[in-house]
């Protein structure tokens, strides 16, 4: 993925215990004066970090509407501590509470997940709505959303060759459009994500939302949107699909769509 300079100092704190402990890399944009807008938080996509084009505009975006911007590294990413093959849903979703517990504590937000990252904030509205905390968010702005994509886009399409490097050696491999290295699936991020699954009754998110899909996205089709809508009958939920968009909707045009979505739900003053 195309990146751009980085203008937040890198910062860390460290989660879970024992073994698990790992050390989470954050960027922290404080806006210059303390306002009552709520803080836009980044959520980024399977093997991308927080360095990603779309996660620099949305702090960008942040600086020019003089509030506060978080992004961070899930474990197993970027400049994060950890084994990328001991991720699950469940633990990157530890830590992105664990980030907005540092970084936001009773701030309002505004949830930004791009791909994975969409499935994150999904989970995440659902823990903070557990806790008596469901009002801290704000707005949501989804991009190529994935929810249970490993029970619902992964599992389906397995092959046998798949199937039995998971039975034998606990992962499988894939090739990947936007690395060299392969993409790689674990049988603990597959059972883990059955655990973790949005898509099996009514989400309740109470905040408007805005999912951004592109039609020509190879990776998660803009079906899978559409189921998403399905399972948010209470919410003022808007979709643009983009007809020629792709699954990085990273073009200058897809990024001006981003920051509008968001920017609306940002007050003026």
């Amino acid at each position: 993925m195309q990146t751009t300079t980085a203008e937040t100092e890198t910062t860390f704190i460290e989660v879970g215990k024992d073994a698990a402990r790992r050390r989470i890399a954050m960027r922290i944009l404080r806006a210059q004066m303390p306002s009552e807008r709520p803080a836009l938080v980044w959520l980024g996509g399977y093997r991308s970090d927080m360095t990603g084009t779309k996660a620099v505009a949305v702090e960008h975006l942040a600086r020019d509407r003089a509030t506060d911007c978080i992004r961070f590294d899930y474990s197993g990413h970027g400049a994060s501590g950890g084994a990328f093959k001991d991720g699950t849903i469940s633990r990157w979703l530890e830590e992105s509470l664990a980030v907005i517990d540092h970084a936001t504590p009773g701030q309002r937000l505004i949830l930004v997940g791009s791909s994975m990252g969409g499935w994150i904030a999904l989970r995440l509205i659902q823990e903070l709505r557990l806790h008596g905390m469901g009002e801290r968010v704000a707005g949501l702005v989804l991009i190529a959303p994935a929810p249970d994509f490993t029970a619902d886009l992964i599992e389906p399409n397995l092959t046998e060759t798949e199937q039995r490097s998971l039975d034998e050696r606990g992962y499988f491999e894939e090739p990947s459009e936007y690395s060299p290295e392969p993409n790689i699936y674990t049988r603990a991020l597959i059972e883990d994500g059955r655990d973790n699954r949005v898509l099996v009754g009514t989400i309740t998110t109470g905040c408007p939302v805005h999912i951004l899909q592109g039609m020509r996205d190879p990776d998660v089709p803009y079906g899978h949107a559409l189921k998403l809508m399905e399972h948010l009958p209470a919410d003022d939920v808007v979709m643009t699909l983009i007809r020629d968009g792709d699954h990085r909707l990273s073009r200058e045009e897809d990024i001006a769509k981003m920051k509008q979505a968001i920017g609306n739900m940002l007050p003026s003053a």
